[in-house]
């Protein structure tokens, strides 16, 4: 993969809303005017393969609480957008709302993260990553700050020791701030804005070490981002196209959101489809390769089989979500053998090779974080079968 900077002759950070339709920056932007101007999709038509209608899904029946409902009932009440399910040799069940366009590339906020831990093993594998080594080894501007000498494992296993709070609701403090750094709040009037990676240097370091409990923040995930394109070469969606995207066959493209300096939201900034995401789960259960190409690497399966570290767990923030669970490269683990990505809104990427089972959930929930709803729709998962 050629840097960015060789291509070019600049870098990516240097191109803004200023003069990105001036020479020489408009050799890139030009091709690259979503990253700058806020763009509509005009959506072609890629096939959704192997689906099977909403009818093989309406039969099924599930326990919410002690409770019997149907799936679909379940689906349309939780404010589920769309829905599929596929085990071995079976074709995609779906269910979808009234509102969704399954051609449409969905946000999958968090899922993004489980699918930077991914890029993070494929690029380790391929000795361009070493994460035993600390951020600032990768990253020297976070040198002296609460990142620097966190080992690039504590970053993909949420075990930073960070003085920062993940409040999802907050307008006015540290976690509103972070959201301007990536360009997904507006500019507050007189502050100058800053780049996410601006930001991410200026958190200071909890008061332990790295390396204890499961402490969930999202910064972590989209620094890893930033180590990937230092790693890769080359820019995060070029890196995810060229090392995962395109090897496993995806039939659309997905996109990633990106502050105004370039900078990738691999926390949460993902979007695709439906289908891709399930073509994605369905990869890793097959171990993780596709017509004869290794795409993600069996060590890197075989450490997600593993889990993480349970103790670590246990004392952490989300462990009477899942008991006896853990977290590893930025995906979940159950304390049986199903691990998945979580991302607020309702959207889940589920895999359980106990029973060969994929399932995609993707939702607009009013609630960015909804502990109750996340336990029911665990439930379900949990009780889908063949």
């Amino acid at each position: 993969m050629q840097p960015f900077s060789d291509r070019y002759g600049f870098e990516r950070s240097q191109v803004s809303l200023a003069n990105w339709r001036e020479r020489p920056y408009s050799t890139w932007s030009f091709q690259h005017v979503s990253e700058i101007v806020p763009s509509a999709i005009i959506c072609a038509d890629p096939p959704l393969r192997d689906v099977q209608p909403h009818a093989q899904l309406e039969d099924r029946e599930i326990t919410i609480d002690g409770s019997t409902t149907s799936l679909c009932g379940f689906l349309a009440h939780s404010e589920t957008d769309a829905f599929a399910v596929s085990f071995p040799g079976t074709p995609l069940a779906l269910w979808t709302s009234r509102t969704v366009d399954l051609r449409l590339p969905h946000l999958i906020f968090s899922v993004s993260k489980s699918v930077t831990g991914i890029l993070s093993g494929i690029l380790a594998d391929l000795g361009e990553l070493d994460t035993s080594k600390p951020v600032s080894h990768y990253l020297p501007q976070m040198d002296g700050c609460g990142y620097g000498d966190c080992p690039l494992q504590h970053l993909l296993d949420m075990r930073v020791s960070l003085n920062f709070k993940e409040d999802y609701l907050d307008n006015s403090g540290g976690y509103a701030r972070y959201r301007r750094s990536t360009a997904w709040n507006p500019p507050v009037p007189g502050v100058e804005q800053e780049g996410m990676v601006e930001f991410l240097a200026t958190i200071a370091k909890g008061e332990g070490p790295h390396g204890g409990k499961f402490h969930y923040l999202s910064p972590n995930a989209d620094l890893a981002a930033t180590i990937v394109e230092m790693a890769a070469g080359t820019s995060y969606a070029q890196a995810m196209s060229d090392l995962l995207w395109r090897p496993m066959g995806a039939e659309a493209d997905a996109q990633i959101t990106v502050d105004f300096r370039g900078a990738p939201r691999g926390s949460g900034g993902i979007s695709a489809t439906l289908g891709d995401l399930s073509r994605l789960g369905r990869l890793l259960l097959d171990g993780g390769a596709s017509d004869g190409r290794q795409i993600v690497p069996l060590p890197w399966l075989d450490k997600l089989e593993a889990g993480g570290d349970r103790d670590a767990w246990r004392d952490g923030d989300f462990a009477a979500f899942i008991p006896g669970g853990s977290y590893r490269d930025f995906w979940y683990r159950s304390a049986g053998k199903a691990f998945f990505g979580i991302g607020i809104h309702g959207q889940w990427l589920y895999c359980d090779p106990e029973n060969g089972m994929v399932a995609v959930r993707l939702a607009s929930q009013k609630l960015p974080q909804n502990d109750r709803l996340d336990a029911q729709v665990l439930a379900m998962l949990r009780q889908l079968t063949p």
